[in-house]
């Protein structure tokens, strides 16, 4: 059976199985469309928060960004975990308490006013927006490759199967199919990398094999890949090299993203009890440890393996020959990707060798040069959001395995998905057309107009993806800064501060949402279209603060606006004052006695 036909039975059997969940979990009510019933478990429900939570962007891209560049960027795996104890300690069990279907109602209750609920549901769109594009770049990157088929048609295929068991579903159907997706990608995720750990270390358990020795040359393998690495001119993979300013403000924004990110907030409204709000953060750490314990070790794993194919007797040796790599059975992963357009190379002086170095770093070139291998790299593209996916294919795994892997991926963007759009079509829904637009909407007109509204956000999503601002994981940070500098600080203030009144929070949040996005339209181009930017990641606006981490200051700066107007207006009314406090009192509390 050949490699093609596998892929279509694993990913087949998967969509399948979600569709069928769909069907059998169908919302009959607006209850169970937003809430589930309020009747998930918290270890179903934590199992289900994790399959949202390990995105495209977890799945797909992390490790693959993390293999180029090292050490620097497990800022992502801090900012994303850490972020969710900030969710579980300070937020999750008090939305719950508060007893709404979603962060938009809670906004307008707490801040008393229909123009905190609407400025808060422009706020979720547009950081939701932004994160469904990395999901579809992810969707497109996966149908490319294993279905053999256009980018364009990838998008279109996965927003089909999303429509079906997202608009139907609701958060019933969506709850209990990201359960087994969570199944198919964690399965996915793990089996290559415990057999390409056991082929690089002799270890079973990835995260061990990492710090462990690299069983062909009995070296510890960071320290054969640092060598490896430095020798063709890169920076140490285990070494610091960024901004350390940078780092910090880019981890605190995904993990103030992470806590103020709606389509996750809104898992912990679907259980029943307020104790059951902590369990779910409880166990979707748990859940999310196995992929993330994982993730470094597959970025090391993979680029060592990658390197030694384009260096097989070592950098003080030959690079591959391009009769190698179209000759060569373990090189027919490169010819796959290269009909992608996500991977290429070119022979430009000639020789007949593929030299992959960094032809950044000058005392590289002039060895390279003195060697004869040119001045210019000739692995011209390696999309970073191909690494995981390639890995079975790079380390020659059964073909079984390539497969599963093409279920993951896809599981892993549509379950995050489906999630996202579910949070927009509920604000839309709920909070827009039921809450300001029309509020006298029978519960069969609200749960028709927000499969509408889910409908549309799929067609719009399915069309940016098209055009991303960047790979699947730095797209999705764009959306955890818009998400830190609007809802976050919303949400703290209100659980936590009397102070801040109606007009603060408006203030604050229209603040710290217009000068985060347009930091990062002035880097990554006015509503994403290329070429319209006038700064770079790479030389930024201020500083060394780049579009990914100016969530943080975004923050900062919703804080200090909704503290300024708050103490320049009226005081919060009396009764918002006691409700605040009944949400922080845990039921049931006495005073304190003095005995």
């Amino acid at each position: 059976m050949d490699q093609f036909t596998i892929n279509l039975l694993f990913v087949g059997a998967s969509f399948a199985l979600y569709i069928g969940i769909a069907i059998w979990a169908r919302a009959g009510s607006t209850s169970e469309f937003y809430a589930a019933g309020r009747g998930v478990h918290p270890v179903t429900n934590g199992m289900a928060t994790a399959a949202d939570w390990m995105s495209a962007a977890s799945f797909i891209s992390m490790a693959g960004l993390i293999a180029f560049t090292g050490y620097d960027n497990s800022s992502f795996l801090m900012g994303w975990t850490g972020g969710y104890v900030l969710l579980a300690l300070l937020l999750a069990p008090y939305l719950r308490k508060f007893g709404k279907f979603t962060v938009s109602e809670f906004i307008g209750d707490r801040f008393y006013s229909q123009t905190a609920r609407i400025v808060a549901v422009v706020c979720l769109i547009v950081a939701s927006t932004t994160y469904v594009i990395g999901q579809m770049t992810g969707v497109g990157v996966a149908f490319g490759r294993f279905l053999e088929v256009s980018n364009t048609s990838g998008l279109l295929i996965g927003a089909c199967v999303v429509f079906a068991y997202a608009v139907f579903g609701g958060m019933k159907g969506v709850t209990y199919t990201q359960v087994a997706q969570y199944c198919v990608l964690i399965t996915a995720y793990t089996i290559p990398a415990i057999f390409i750990s056991l082929q690089l270390t002799g270890t079973p358990i990835p995260a061990l094999g990492l710090f462990g020795e690299h069983a062909a040359s009995g070296e510890p393998l960071l320290a054969k890949l640092d060598a490896l690495v430095a020798e063709l001119g890169f920076n140490e993979y285990t070494a610091h090299h960024a901004d350390t300013f940078n780092m910090v403000l880019f981890t605190l924004s995904l993990m103030i993203g992470t806590a103020g990110l709606p389509h996750v907030i809104m898992r912990f409204f679907t259980v029943p009890r307020v104790a059951d709000a902590r369990w779910s953060a409880g166990w979707t750490l748990v859940f999310i440890a196995l992929l993330y314990l994982t993730a470094p070790a597959v970025g090391a794993m993979a680029r060592l393996n990658i390197t030694e194919m384009m260096w097989p007797n070592g950098a003080s040796g030959e690079p591959v020959s391009a009769e190698m790599i179209e000759g060569e059975q373990r090189y027919d992963w490169m010819a796959t990707w290269q009909k992608t357009g996500l991977l290429n190379w070119e022979d430009k002086n000639g020789d007949g060798k593929i030299a992959y170095f960094n032809d950044k770093d000058a005392e590289t070139v002039a060895k390279m040069e003195a060697a004869g291998w040119g001045s210019e790299n000739e692995l011209t593209k390696f999309n970073r959001d191909i690494l995981v996916l390639a890995n079975p294919e790079i380390a020659n795994l059964p073909s079984w395995v390539i497969g599963l892997v093409a279920a993951g991926g896809l599981a892993a963007a549509l379950s995050t998905a489906a999630g996202l759009l579910l949070a927009i079509s509920s604000a839309v829904s709920h909070d827009l057309i039921k809450g300001a637009i029309n509020p006298q909407i029978s519960e069969r007109g609200e749960l028709l107009s927000a499969r509408i509204a889910m409908a549309v956000a799929i067609a719009v999503a399915t069309y940016l993806g098209l055009n991303p601002p960047g790979f699947a994981a730095q797209t999705v940070a764009l959306a955890f800064g818009l998400a830190a500098a609007s809802i976050f600080p919303a949400l703290m203030m209100g659980i936590f501060s009397t102070r801040i009144n109606n007009t603060g929070a408006v203030a604050g949040m229209l603040a710290g949402l217009i000068v985060t996005l347009l930091y990062i339209f002035l880097h990554k181009g006015w509503f994403f279209v290329p070429g319209t930017n006038s700064f770079t990641d790479a030389d930024p606006l201020l500083g060394t603060v780049k579009s990914t981490s100016f969530g943080a200051i975004g923050a900062a700066i919703n804080f200090g606006v909704a503290y300024v107007v708050s103490g320049m207006t009226k005081e919060t009314p009396a009764e918002i004052k006691a409700l605040v406090e009944s949400v922080r009192v845990p039921r049931g509390a006495g005073a304190a006695q003095d005995h």
